[in-house]
């Protein structure tokens, strides 16, 4: 009896050896080291691309705790509202609505290019092809794919809508934006999914015909636009997750957009 015991205990030992050569080799964890929100909150008083005397977005409560014993909210505001997306059909008719953009390209590496410096004596800067390289230089070449945010310390101008809009006596914004070449080069030579800026638009703020818009949204990039919370990411390394609301046919919408930092 005690034979058969050894036996059976070998017989186990052995077949366990051999299932665990035949396991997978086990997957490499990714350690997270936060999730950063890199939305602003929305609210009557966020700053909008063109000025209104009455509020854009509205809020009217129709329930409340104690009357109907929950709370509700009826809200109004536009598509192109907050931190948003602008989708390729706001600018290219026929393209891609906020609702057809592939779930594949709301999500990949997020590259962040910090042109602060540059804006601090030029309201009107346009970030070049000259300055990608130089950052690519420093920082290596933006991958396939990737998700690439602007940042240019206009966030810091958000709490008053005067100081983000920053027109003059004419009515003409000033804000800084993303040239033509540096556009193409990211769209056409990088393959970016989506190009983000923390300002009002894409193009700086006295474009008058919004030339990025015209030639990026038309090659099926989106836009991110009062992309907020750039000082909490690196320059690359990060991975973005672009969530905008599913507005059937819709040329943009409100985005909450969370970076994974590893």
């Amino acid at each position: 009896m005690k034979n058969k015991y050894l036996v059976v205990v070998c017989f186990l030992l052995i077949a366990a050896t051999l299932m665990a050569q035949q396991q997978p080799t086990a997957r490499r964890v990714i350690r997270l080291r936060g999730l950063v929100d890199l939305t602003h909150a929305l609210n009557a008083s966020t700053p909008t691309y063109e000025e209104s005397k009455e509020p854009a977005f509205r809020a009217t409560t129709v329930a409340t705790l104690e009357k109907e014993h929950y709370f509700a909210r009826e809200i109004c505001l536009p598509e192109h509202f907050g931190t948003h997306l602008d989708a390729p059909a706001h600018f290219a008719k026929g393209l891609w609505t906020v609702d057809q953009i592939p779930t594949e390209r709301l999500m990949g590496q997020l590259v962040v290019i910090d042109e602060r410096e540059k804006v601090k004596s030029n309201a009107d800067y346009q970030f070049s092809a000259q300055d990608l390289s130089a950052w690519e230089k420093a920082n290596g070449q933006v991958p396939a794919h990737a998700v690439v945010v602007l940042r240019t310390g206009w966030e810091l101008r958000w709490n008053s809508a005067k100081d983000y809009r920053n027109a003059d006596s004419k009515g003409v914004m000033h804000f800084p934006g993303y040239s033509i070449e540096a556009a193409k080069l990211l769209v056409e030579g990088r393959q970016v999914y989506g190009l983000g800026i923390d300002t009002l638009s894409i193009d700086y703020g006295p474009s008058p015909d919004f030339p990025v818009h015209q030639y990026s949204l038309a090659q099926g990039t989106y836009h991110l636009e009062n992309v907020a919370n750039l000082a909490s990411v690196p320059a690359n390394g990060a991975l973005v997750v672009v969530a905008p609301m599913k507005l059937e046919g819709g040329s943009g919408s409100p985005v909450r957009i969370f970076a994974i930092v590893q």
